[in-house]
Parts: structure tokens; sequence; C-alpha cells
């Protein structure tokens, strides 16, 4: 029988072409040189880790999402990572435990996950990202921020925003000002995230209707957040939005939905979604987290940020119009196209007197030294 399927690749997998391979390689370098030049220091970890490594270095990272395998030769459970930032972790943890704090460190590669995320059937994407290991602090938080922001327009996105958020608010409320039943606090967390207020009321989470109406513009939102008598609970997470919103003022438009869940399954007090114009979805999001440490019981605090810029790599690569190419005739004169090379110019050179330039993608042809448009 015909094999007629060898050359499909699976569902949520595809290949980039020329074109968009070049902006993904321009994107990708864009945004680490912006890291890089705050100071980080870009590690590359392997794309194929056991999996108890993968699992176990933060909270909230889920194994489910990662293709996994038996190793041939340890026996051992392997798993392709679906998130670089346990991987920063564990290095941090092991290879780089004794370094200066604070550390940073960035990374940049493809990741891999069984199924896409809702009406998004990819299932390998590229993440960027950079982790400042050592400190949660509200000054770490707004380097992070404005940085994500920095490395997302550098890579040539425009109109940015930022969605700050509280991951732990209901278990800081629910401690002690606004006090749930242990069976409750699940699902508070979940109404709220849906924005539900019936199925809030439902859950017994009555005190916490008003989180649903601190969400929008920053600055009206944060009073709406402050308004609410929580007995002090929320002051320093209030104090210190305000710090990291003031850090980024006029560099992005910024927006509060303190009882954001989705996408924070690991970080702590602070969280963060970055968005662009014309750009579908979500770009990115970081925020606070604990790492675990060799010593058993043991962490250490961090803050990060991922970016996911595959739909912008898409939509940069639609409305980019192709790069001049010059064709270089037999016989050029190798120093003259070595020259226009060293001043910009992308080049192609006949093999035969059958290269076709503009078949072969070319705009112009080396005439007498000079590069003549086609």
């Amino acid at each position: 029988m015909e094999d007629t399927d060898r050359d499909l690749l699976p569902e949520g997998l595809e290949d980039r072409l020329p074109h968009g391979a070049a902006v993904a390689a321009r994107v990708t370098r864009s945004a680490v040189d912006v890291m890089e030049s705050h100071g980080y220091d870009r590690v590359q970890p392997p794309s194929i880790e056991f999996e108890k490594s993968l699992a176990s270095r933060m909270e909230g990272v889920r194994p489910r999402r990662m293709f996994r395998f038996v190793d041939p030769v340890s026996l051992r459970t392997l798993a392709l990572r679906s998130d670089m930032t346990p991987q920063v972790g564990r290095i941090a943890a092991t290879s780089l435990a004794v370094a200066a704090r604070p550390l940073r460190l960035c990374y940049a590669g493809q990741v891999v996950t069984i199924k896409g995320d809702g009406l998004d059937p990819a299932r390998e994407h590229l993440q960027l990202g950079a982790e400042l290991i050592g400190s949660d602090s509200v000054a770490a938080a707004a380097e992070i921020v404005a940085m994500a922001i920095e490395a997302l327009k550098a890579a040539g996105a425009q109109g940015v925003s930022v969605d700050f958020t509280l991951p732990d608010l209901v278990d800081t409320l629910a401690e002690k000002a606004l006090p749930l039943a242990p069976g409750a606090i699940e699902a508070v967390r979940r109404e709220l995230d849906a924005k539900d207020a019936g199925g809030l009321v439902e859950a017994g989470g009555d005190a916490y209707l008003p989180l649903l109406y601190a969400i929008g513009p920053f600055e009206t939102a944060i009073e709406r957040l402050a308004a609410i008598d929580a007995g002090g609970a929320l002051a320093s997470r209030i104090k210190g939005l305000r710090e990291i919103a003031g850090r980024v003022s006029g560099l992005a438009r910024v927006t509060l939905d303190p009882s954001e869940r989705h996408g924070f399954e690991y970080q702590s007090w602070f969280g963060f979604t970055i968005y662009a114009e014309g750009v579908p979805g979500a770009l990115g999001r970081g925020g606070t987290y604990r790492i675990l440490t060799k010593d058993a019981g043991q962490d250490e605090a961090a803050i990060g940020f991922s970016l996911y810029p595959d739909p912008l790599i898409d939509a940069l690569a639609a409305a980019e119009p192709r790069r001049d190419t010059l064709f270089l005739p037999l016989g050029h004169d190798p120093e003259v196209a070595a020259r226009l090379r060293a001043i910009g110019w992308r080049t192609v050179a006949a093999l035969s007197d059958a290269d076709d330039a503009k078949a072969l993608g070319c705009t112009h042809r080396l005439d007498q030294g000079e590069a003549a448009a086609l």
C-alpha cells in the first residue's frame, strides 16, 4: 500500500519557512540583546531532562503537559521541556548555587506541549525570557516588567500593554481578613478567575465580590482595590503595585486584574501579562515565584518573565516586504560582490546560465559593478 502521509507533520506542529524563519531569528536576537544589555547572562539548557527534575523544581509545574518517555540508558522517565523556567531554576540551584545573588539569567529556545491551549492548536512555541534569582522585591519586579516591555518593543511590537495581578490574593485574604473554609478556597479562586458573581456567592465568597470590580485601567482599579476593607492585609501589595506601575509609566499601558489566576500556576505575590496591538492573545507572562534548592525544605525567591512571540513573528512576517536581493551573474567580480555585502546587500550568485534572477527572488542584478533594479 502506498505511503501517502509520510510528509505530514503531527497536529500542532509546523515548519517555519524562509521569510518567517528570518523574522524569528531577528526577533530572538533583538529580545536577547536587550536582556544581555541589562546584565542577564544567557544559558542554554537541554531540551530533554529527567521528568522528576522538571516537575519538582517549582510548585504548579504540570507534568501532564509534557511528552514523557523512558530513557533506554538510565531506565528513568525523561520529559521534553514544556517550559524553560524550571530548567533555569535548576541551573541556579545547582551549577550556579554559589554564584553571587541576585543572579540574572536569560534564555531562548523551543518548548513543546502534549496539546495546545484553548483555541490555539499549536504544540511547539518559541520561548524567550529572563529570570532574576535571589530577590522578589518590588525593585526586582519593576526591573523585570520594564525589561520585558523593552524586549518586546525591540522585537517589533507596537502598543504594548501590561496587566498586573496578585496570584496569591485569595490565600492572603482567606488567612485572616476575609476567612474562608479550607474547602472553599479553590472554588472562590475559580469563580473569581471566571468573573462569575453568582458562582462566587454560591461558593461562599460573598465578601470577595468587590474584587470583581477592581479591574481595568491601573489608576482606577488600584483605588477600588485599596477601598476594600481587608484590615491592612493588602497594604504592602498595593504599595508595591503602585511602585511598579510608576516605574513603567509611559513605557506601556498598565491595567489591573488582581484576581486573575490563569497562567500563574507557580507565581507568588505578583504576576503580569503582556500584550501588543495587532497581535491576538497574550505575548508573555511573568511574576514572582520560589525555586526549590538542593537543601530539603529550602527555597529561593525569584522573579522572571517568558515571552512567546510566535504570533508577533507571524504578524511581522506578513506585513514585512521581502528583503532586496542582488543577483550576481556568472563571471562577476567577487571583490565587488564582497563590497556590496559589506554595506548590507544580500546576494545570490548564478551557478549556470539557466539561473533566472526573478525566479530566484532577486530584486536587483549586478551590472557593471552596480546594483540595477530588475
